[in-house]
């Protein structure tokens, strides 16, 4: 599984600027990679002024479906849409038509950073997703999702005999100012899910004066850092080795000891 991460700055709060930028930066990307990761809001920034969401179906999902059908890849952000008058910092999975039953899946972020006031614009998600897409299972969260480990527990089913998931994905606007905490967290949910981690931010400052060192980096089942970018625009491509993880999973099936437990509203 070839996994491609997109470190970049972002228009301020200008869709059709962002859309046209990431265009041109990924559409070398074709018959190279199987997902395409974007950061959080990609289309906006981090912005709390929702008078620049949109419906779905309309422009923004439209371009992830044609990027994924031109491209023959997934690809996967976040933006803020709004429906029935309420709002959500929406992420969106695209996938080449045909080739899957659900070419299109989305996931609503369930932990809005209050820090920000993101919970009095948006409304939180209540359902994870997890994606079946060539051979590999996806579970996709956003920024502040990073924080809350029980969200993104992988659970062992006995009755399929596997994990939930193979691969997290995070993407985000975090901040340099709380960097460590990014750094070391995604190492963590690596180690504790016995499972691949990617987390995609963003770079430069946004217009709340805010600065973004990137730090995007996947990581492996053990922890270690396969790539980490530094705080500049990038675009790199890694290969995901599903044998070593299940390797590793046989190996040493922490799972197994896993505690029970449910999770409510």
């Amino acid at each position: 599984m070839k996994i491609s991460i997109i470190q970049t700055e972002l228009y301020w709060q200008n869709p059709t600027a962002n859309l046209a930028m990431l265009e041109e930066k990924i559409d070398f990307l074709g018959n190279k990679t199987d997902v395409i990761v974007l950061p959080e809001m990609f289309t906006t920034g981090f912005s709390m002024d929702t008078t620049h969401a949109e419906v779905m179906n309309l422009h923004t999902t439209k371009w992830l479906k044609n990027m994924a059908n031109r491209l023959n890849c997934a690809i996967v952000g976040s933006f803020m849409v709004k429906e029935n008058n309420h709002f959500f910092n929406r992420l969106c999975w695209a996938m080449p038509e045909n080739e899957t039953k659900y070419n299109f899946v989305t996931y609503d972020k369930k932990h809005l950073f209050r820090m920000a006031k993101e919970h009095l614009s948006y409304e939180a998600g209540t359902q994870k997703q997890i994606i079946d897409f060539r051979g590999w299972r996806f579970l996709p969260l956003v920024c502040y999702d990073l924080r809350f480990p029980v969200w993104s527990r992988n659970k062992f089913d006995q009755n399929t005999n596997q994990m939930d998931y193979d691969a997290l994905i995070y993407v985000a606007n975090w901040p340099q100012a709380r960097r460590h905490a990014w750094n070391t967290l995604l190492s963590a949910r690596a180690i504790e899910n016995l499972a691949y981690c990617v987390g995609v931010n963003r770079v430069g400052m946004d217009n709340n004066q805010l600065e973004y060192a990137g730090d995007s980096q996947i990581v492996d089942f053990l922890g270690e850092k396969l790539v980490h970018l530094t705080q500049k625009e990038c675009i790199t491509t890694i290969f995901l080795d599903k044998n070593a993880l299940e390797a590793h999973r046989q190996k040493f099936p922490a799972y197994l000891d896993a505690d029970a437990f449910f999770i409510e509203g």
